[in-house]
């Protein structure tokens, strides 16, 4: 593997893939996958189909358990923690495919991202009273002043999710892993499914989410859309049948030879869509 990344201190990391492997069955999934994601940053992982980006997403989330490897979430080895109990350290997603309940207002769809940061117990909740209630108050602001204002989406709030537009479904799923507050948002091909406006939209999104002061989430992007990843990343990584071949800046990996013959053929990068 090509790895140019300069040393980075062990309070700069945020998560880290340590020697990682995963097999389904005979097949190698991930083949010794080693990587760093450093806070405030955004990083991407590329890669043909089948080359295990999404699994290597899995396996950071806790939704697959690698058969070796070691994985560290704010300098805690997470190998044996559920999913929710990562959310709970500050790790959230979207999904390759939307997963939005289609019955539920967008409003609704986002308030269940926010589940994790409630303090009030049974009796309390049952009543809604006291706690709960001031809870729930502030809980709402939040929702409604933070999160539907940076997604633009004001006026679909009270709408039924299942009814909108792929893209407008896309933005209520970033909202509800945004409601969570993470310090690492893992986005699996956010721009898959989107028209040339939606897509400077989203890529809009994340950048604000990166770099405004009221967020600075450290971002991980999954994504086939080279333009994008080029202009958005600080580092990028890139897999290929389950090995991480190169890993490094943006510009370097735009012209490196082993990227265009294991991804790209002889097309240039940043013509490439999937």
């Amino acid at each position: 593997m090509i790895n140019t990344q300069e040393t980075v201190k062990d309070n700069d990391v945020l998560l880290e893939l340590k020697d990682v492997h995963m097999f389904f069955g005979k097949v190698a999934a991930l083949s010794g996958v080693s990587l760093q994601i450093r806070k405030g940053e955004i990083h991407s992982v590329i890669g043909p189909n089948g080359a295990g980006k999404t699994v290597m997403m899995n396996i950071i989330n806790g939704l697959y358990k690698p058969q070796k490897g070691e994985i560290f979430f704010k300098g805690k080895k997470i190998n044996k923690l559920p999913p929710y109990k990562r959310a709970e350290l500050g790790l959230s997603r979207t999904f390759q495919k939307v997963e939005v309940f289609g019955g539920m207002t967008v409003l609704d769809n986002i308030r269940l991202g926010r589940h994790i940061h409630y303090k009030s117990g049974i009796l309390s909740g049952s009543f809604y009273l006291g706690k709960t209630k001031k809870e729930e108050i502030q809980h709402r602001e939040f929702i409604e002043e933070e999160i539907i204002d940076l997604l633009e989406i004001e006026n679909i709030r009270d709408k039924p999710t299942g009814m909108l537009p792929y893209g407008l479904q896309k933005r209520v799923e970033l909202g509800r892993a945004l409601a969570m507050e993470p310090e690492l948002l893992i986005l699996d091909e956010p721009l898959a499914g989107l028209n040339l406006e939606e897509v400077e939209d989203m890529a809009r999104f994340i950048i604000d989410i990166n770099e405004e002061e009221r967020w600075k989430v450290t971002c991980l992007l999954v994504e086939h859309d080279m333009g994008v990843v080029m202009d958005l990343s600080n580092r990028v990584y890139v897999l290929n049948f389950g090995n991480m071949i190169v890993d490094d800046t943006p510009a370097a990996v735009q012209s490196n030879k082993e990227v265009i013959n294991a991804y790209l053929g002889e097309e240039d990068l940043y013509s490439t869509r999937r």
